[in-house]
């Protein structure tokens, strides 16, 4: 099967969609070394305190998750199937987070002394199980940008501007790999074998996009109709709006609730009406990806369209340096706060992990 001629700029849609607002305030670089990009993990829960693995709280400078994944497997003995996560992180950062390994032969005090290149533990505790993938609240972030070029006003009216309104929640530029090896097949080429999961994971991500360039184009990314599936902020549960009322505008002007857009699968998408129509229709333009998703068994699901941008706070460290402190939600990514405010310059701007 090929490309229609009709298919929209998928590469735009991985690598640059539509802003919500336009001009953006500038331009600035982003990771110009990994102090400048700093990622701290919240886990959501406490340690049990006791149990058949550890709990380790990790920071890493300039490695990424899957590795240091392994170091610790193999300082604990265990294969590196039975070291947990819950989220990949940045490599050119310096980022904490928590990772999960049997007890084995090594006791707390042995891997509070435990070290590697590019990655220390910070904390060792009890806990009763492996950690599972997504089982984190969200992250905090500390940004430097540098070499600003622009109206500093206009960038902080910006700013004040997100927080009231959040982002579009756009899956960032790593979530394709790298040069959008992930989409592979997209120019008829199968995703390596062994791959396959990441193939899968971006071509959701990229029809997702889609559906939200879509509908910020339309003005209604961040507004709710009847038919749609709402969801709740910080969590994975949704229901149907049924009607429109003052109650449920406030809702989403408080951002407890959002609209959502498809992560395609089997199943019913969970929308009805004109909205369903619009998501077909987005559907429809990427029939590649499309046929190779219904091979994956994977099921239907929602993802909100917009994310808060919560405790947000800046500081101008220079005239030309302005460095940014926030916290968001789990599974979305800096990056896409940051490209709402201005254009970036140099290939590390899309290097994040989410």
């Amino acid at each position: 099967m090929s490309i229609p001629a009709s298919a929209p700029d998928w590469r735009r849609l991985a690598l640059d969609p539509p802003r919500a607002v336009e001009p953006v305030a500038g331009r600035a670089r982003l990771r110009v070394s990994p102090e400048d990009f700093v990622v701290d993990e919240e886990s959501g829960f406490a340690a049990a305190g006791d149990g058949a693995h550890f709990l380790l709280r990790v920071r890493k400078r300039g490695a990424n998750t899957g590795w240091v994944a392994r170091e610790l497997a193999r300082c604990a003995g265990v294969r590196p199937f039975d070291v947990g996560y819950a989220g990949l992180k940045d490599r050119n950062a310096v980022t904490t987070q928590w990772f999960s390994v049997p007890r084995a032969r090594r006791s707390i005090e042995e891997w509070l002394a435990t070290s590697g290149e590019g990655w220390q533990v910070l904390e060792a505790h009890g806990h009763t199980r492996k950690l599972p993938r997504g089982a984190l609240a969200g992250n905090r972030f500390r940004i430097v940008l540098r070499d600003f070029s622009g109206d500093r006003a206009a960038l902080e009216t910006r700013l004040a501007r997100i927080v009231r309104e959040g982002v579009p929640n756009y899956f960032g530029p790593q979530r394709f790999g790298r040069e959008l090896s992930n989409l592979s097949v997209l120019e008829g080429r199968a995703p390596p074998r062994g791959e396959e999961s990441f193939a899968w994971s971006a071509a959701r991500s990229l029809v997702f996009n889609a559906v939200l360039a879509r509908r910020i184009q339309d003005g209604s990314w961040n507004r709710l109709s009847i038919g749609e599936r709402a969801n709740l902020d910080g969590r994975n549960s949704t229901f149907v709006v049924e009607s429109l009322d003052d109650e449920i505008a406030r809702r989403v002007a408080t951002f407890d609730i959002h609209p959502t857009g498809p992560l395609i699968g089997h199943g019913d998408s969970g929308v009805a009406g004109a909205l369903a129509d619009l998501e077909r229709e987005v559907a429809a333009e990427f029939p590649l990806l499309v046929e190779f998703l219904q091979s994956a068994g994977l099921e239907a699901a929602r993802r909100p369209l917009r994310v808060a941008v919560r405790e947000l706070e800046w500081q101008w460290l220079a005239d030309d340096v302005c460095a940014l402190q926030f916290a968001l939600r789990a599974g979305s990514f800096a990056t896409a706060v940051v490209r709402e405010l201005l254009a970036l310059d140099g290939a590390a701007a899309q290097e994040e992990q989410g």
